[in-house]
């Protein structure tokens, strides 16, 4: 079983950014750190994205600086209000807090200013390549690309067309604006690199005002620095792409041209002109898990999942849904740590770091997934008392509940055996159990249906064991647990596993693919019963079910009158043991 090293203190930690932080304000390069989170809506946040929230927004708040929220909403196409209110709910639940809520589309008319700026000082062009013609242009990784044929135009040409793709005199795709940088740079990324490329489509924010949508490299190394974001931190994947994100800032030179920020000034919209710094770390992976949002929505749209908040799935909206709390996954993210080293972390890591949170928020009930009724023979039918319990086990301030006992119980099938397996410690027909809290109680008769189906055991409860008799800590080997049959809630139990069977559900080199490894038994339902005091809980409502796993109240389902409750994590790896 994996395990990493406890956190340290948030004043002892360390690491490669915070040391670059930490030297940038001790040599005076910033007054103030500032950061951002730029998520593109066009999909769910999810696992991958917890260890950037987590990074952006921490490192803000230990340097006690600020950390924007900037959709990049460059491609309109992709993009839905649905997911913009989704990435805002996901940071409210986890726990954070945006200095600003920033658009990249806020910033249009300077990515255009901006953009003329290249043009007039002969860094950018018109291309009227497509495409396809564009990536045979590029060259190899081992040989050079080759200029396009409309690198040369002049000055006044390029404004004369880039003005008319503004005014959306051209159809989709047929020119694009390109940065003139080197083709034969050894980084691809350098290969004049497009900027704006035409996209006849209505944006959510500007509606149909723009014809033309600024490329993500562009955009976002402008947007950052417009805000003054002292430290763009981002996944090694862009890496290769720092040489044109500081090309991009150097030549733009917000600082060096301010009025390329009239409109924002215009507008009343602050903005901190500024040098950001791109530092990058390693994503975080989890094996069993897909984290491209285009296979995860392709298992929505394809019905393989119930929908983006499906407790299988790896969104914070589906994981919230699970029962993972946003404590277990800043402790998660805080024990990886940040490396430049990208690598897979084993998925028990992220499930022992919930068992461990849960473990000591959660009370304790106590709930029947497969019910067996129990007739204790030496109590009369209308006998009804309450016993006391701890609600949990090591903190004495969770206080204690009322639970409600009688002669008719409902047990766990699987806590009985007829023909019993060798270590075998619970109920067996003539055998003795512990009833968690209750007495000592002794199986006499089994009944049975007509298909030889067991329906019922009965038996006596030794009145000496009772709580706070003189036999009650007689020994006996096993101990099961309970729910009263007159007062328990029949119960809609959602028992969740990993939603795919390999290990690394992306590699194709067999020919399968993703789908190919979806976990058949990856959800599965069944009715029982549980405490009246877990029924009535609120929904989001986590619980221990003794002996059984952790679970939470569904948030969207759970009500009173028909609970319904969503297994979080068993109590062991019980995944391992059946792998193993």
């Amino acid at each position: 079983m994996s395990e990493l090293p406890a956190a340290p203190a948030p004043t002892e930690r360390t690491d490669f950014i915070r040391n670059i932080v930490r030297d940038d304000l001790a040599e005076g390069r910033h007054a103030a750190v500032k950061t951002r989170f730029p998520p593109e809506p066009n999909g769910y946040l999810h696992l991958g994205h917890v260890r950037a929230i987590h990074t952006n927004f921490g490192i803000a708040e230990e340097f006690a600086g600020s950390c924007n929220l900037r959709y990049d909403d460059t491609n309109p196409a992709k993009e839905d209000p649905e997911y913009v209110q989704a990435i805002q709910d996901d940071l409210t639940w986890l726990g954070y807090h945006w200095h600003d809520l920033r658009h990249a589309s806020d910033y249009f008319d300077v990515l255009y200013l901006g953009a003329e700026q290249l043009i007039r000082d002969g860094k950018a062009f018109v291309c009227d390549l497509s495409a396809e013609e564009v990536r045979a242009s590029r060259g190899t990784l081992t040989e050079p690309g080759s200029n396009s044929p409309y690198r040369e135009r002049g000055v006044e040409e390029n404004l004369d067309l880039f003005r008319r793709m503004r005014a959306g005199e051209f159809p989709d795709g047929s020119r694009t604006l390109r940065a003139k940088i080197d083709m034969a740079s050894p980084n691809m990324n350098l290969r004049d690199p497009a900027l704006y490329r035409i996209k006849h489509v209505e944006h959510q924010n500007t509606g149909n005002a723009w014809p033309i949508y600024p490329m993500y490299d562009y955009a976002h190394a402008i947007s950052d620095a417009i805000e003054g974001i002292t430290h763009s931190l981002c996944t090694l994947e862009f890496e290769d792409h720092r040489p044109l994100y500081d090309w991009a800032v150097d030549n733009v030179a917000l600082t060096r041209h301010p009025d390329l920020l009239k409109p924002l000034t215009d507008r009343g919209l602050p903005n901190e002109a500024g040098k950001p710094r791109q530092i990058e770390f390693s994503r975080l992976n989890l094996d069993y898990t897909v984290m491209s949002k285009r296979k995860l929505m392709a298992l929505v749209q394809e019905g393989l999942v119930s929908g983006w908040d499906d407790p299988r799935m790896p969104t914070l909206q589906g994981i919230r849904r699970r029962g993972y709390t946003a404590d277990a996954l800043k402790l998660f993210i805080a024990r990886l740590g940040l490396s430049k080293q990208n690598s897979t972390i084993d998925y028990t890591v992220l499930e022992n770091t919930l068992r461990e949170d849960l473990d000591a928020r959660t009370q304790r009930r106590m709930a029947v997934l497969d019910p067996l009724k129990l007739v204790i023979t030496n109590l009369p039918d209308d006998h009804r008392e309450t016993l006391s319990f701890h609600n949990h086990p090591k903190d004495e301030t969770m206080g204690e509940r009322r639970v409600a006992f009688s002669n008719t119980l409902w047990i766990d099938r699987e806590d009985f055996a007829e023909v019993p397996p060798k270590g075998w410690k619970r109920l067996v027909p003539g055998g003795e159990v512990r009833l968690r809290g209750a007495g000592i109680f002794r199986c006499d008769d089994v009944v049975k249906n007509d298909t030889g189906e067991i329906v019922e055991l009965r038996g006596c409860l030794d009145p000496e064991s009772r709580p706070g008799m003189e036999g009650a800590n007689r020994k006996i080997k096993g101990t099961i647990h309970w729910v009263d049959a007159a007062t328990a809630v029949p119960t809609e139990f959602r028992l969740y596993d990993r939603l795919f069977t390999a290990a690394n559900p992306d590699d194709d080199s067999d020919g399968k693919s993703y789908r190919d490894h979806l976990n058949p038994d990856s959800q599965r339902t069944v009715r029982g019963h549980v405490e009246a005091d877990a029924a009535h809980a609120a929904a989001e409502t986590r619980f221990q079910f003794e002996r059984v796993g952790y679970f939470v109240a569904d948030r969207r389902d759970h009500a009173a009158s028909q609970p319904v409750f969503n297994r979080a994590v068993t109590l062991r790896d019980t995944w391992m043991q059946k792998e193993g």
